[in-house]
Order: C-alpha cells, then structure tokens, then sequence
C-alpha cells in the first residue's frame, strides 16, 4: 500500500509540472474547455512531446476526440488560451497559424503539410545566471495579422521546455491547436514579407541551437529561437 501511494503521489507530482491549453480566450474571456480547441491527446498525464519526428508536433491532437467548432475572429484582434495549470518550465513561447485548405475544414484539418507561419515568439531576459523567461503563467495571448485574407485557419500555440535541453532529445514541447475563422482583414495592411511555411515535423531539427542548448550555463548565452522568421503586416 505504501509503495501504491508512492507512486500515485509522483505520477500527480509530475503531472502538475506539465500543462495543456484547453481553452481559447476571446474578447478576455475564456471559452469552454475544448470548444475551439482540438481535444489534446496527452490529457490525462499531460506530458509533452520529446521525439522531434514525430507527426503529433501539428496539434498534439487525440484525433478520435468529438470535433471543436470553429470560433470567429477579427484579423487584428488579440486573442489567447489558457494554460492548465500554468507554464512552470523555462523556455519559448511560439505561435504559428496554417491557413486551412480549400477542400478542408478546420475540425477537419491536423495541419500536415508545408502550411504553417510562425507569427509570435518570445525572447528571453539576459540575467547573470544565464538566460531567463517568465513562469507561472496561466494565459497566453497573439494578435492575429491583420492582413491575413479571410478563411479558416489553425492557430498553434507551443512552450518549448528547456530545462533539460543540454542533451539532445532533452527539450519538451507543449502545444495544441485552436480552430479560427479569421474575418475582416484589412485591405490597407500587407505583409512585410511572404510568410515563410514549414511543416511540423520538419521545422526543428534536435541540435537547432534554440533547441538543444545549456540554459544553466553562467553569464549571457544569445538565443535563436527554432523555426522561420515571425510574419509580419505593416500598414
């Protein structure tokens, strides 16, 4: 009985140190869990993706989940999810959108393919101890560009875990995907640049130095965060 306990107190122990993101937050309030959010497969332990091939970097979906709806969003409106329980590893936190095709849905969709931008990512503090980015967080917000063309889309949130990340394999990525129709963007905003699309997996190789890298080690380290540029509009 003791060693039962044992057990089921670590398995709760480390379950608590990871996260999901069930929830869109639209207009600051939160949705329902999983109302526009693909149903996350790693629900229950809520353990985080290592293997860097693997095809569940997309959406991380469990694909025999009941299907989201597909939430309304103005192009140029900040919009987030929540994060159950809350981020409590070091590391990036990543957005990318894939506009979905033309023959598909968005509850249709798991995003395979070169589809995917990357349109936000975080840069660390520069401390005396290394490198440094905020924890304890329990929402996330982007902005969506606003001059994405109208259509349905995914919007894919990623924290990518380094506290392990000075042997290779060592980094963890958390993700999930939300499904969006993207309304109203406005003629007058242009991208700076094309969006450069890249597929998961394929995007991050297992020794990128924003993946595979020594957060501990002493004084200032450059990060590089993994993947394409952001994708900008400008007006």
């Amino acid at each position: 009985m003791q060693l039962t306990s044992t057990i089921l107190l670590l398995s709760a122990s480390l379950a608590s140190a990871h996260y999901i993101f069930p929830a869109l937050i639209l207009n600051g309030q939160a949705t329902g869990d999983w109302q526009y959010v693909k149903k996350a497969a790693n629900i229950n332990g809520r353990g985080p993706i290592e293997d860097i091939n693997s095809d569940s970097l997309r959406c991380y979906n469990d694909p025999t989940a009941p299907k989201a709806a597909t939430a309304n969003v103005e192009a140029g409106n900040l919009v987030g999810f929540t994060v159950a329980s809350r981020i409590s590893h070091p590391g990036p936190l990543l957005f990318y959108m894939a506009r979905v095709p033309d023959d598909k849905t968005a509850a249709d969709f798991d995003g395979e393919g070169t589809v995917w931008f990357k349109v936000h990512e975080d840069q660390p503090a520069d401390t005396s101890n290394g490198i440094w980015w905020p924890e304890d967080i329990t929402e996330v917000y982007v902005k969506i560009p606003r001059c994405l063309p109208d259509g349905e889309y995914l919007l894919r949130v990623e924290h990518i875990a380094l506290h392990n990340a000075y042997q290779t394999g060592g980094a963890q990525f958390f993700l999930g995907c939300a499904q969006l129709n993207v309304t109203g963007g406005w003629v007058g905003a242009t991208p700076s640049t094309p969006p450069t699309l890249v597929s998961f997996p394929g995007a991050y190789n297992a020794t990128d130095p924003g993946i595979k890298l020594n957060i501990w080690a002493p004084g200032a380290i450059s990060y590089v965060n993994p993947g394409p540029p952001v994708y900008h509009c400008y007006l």
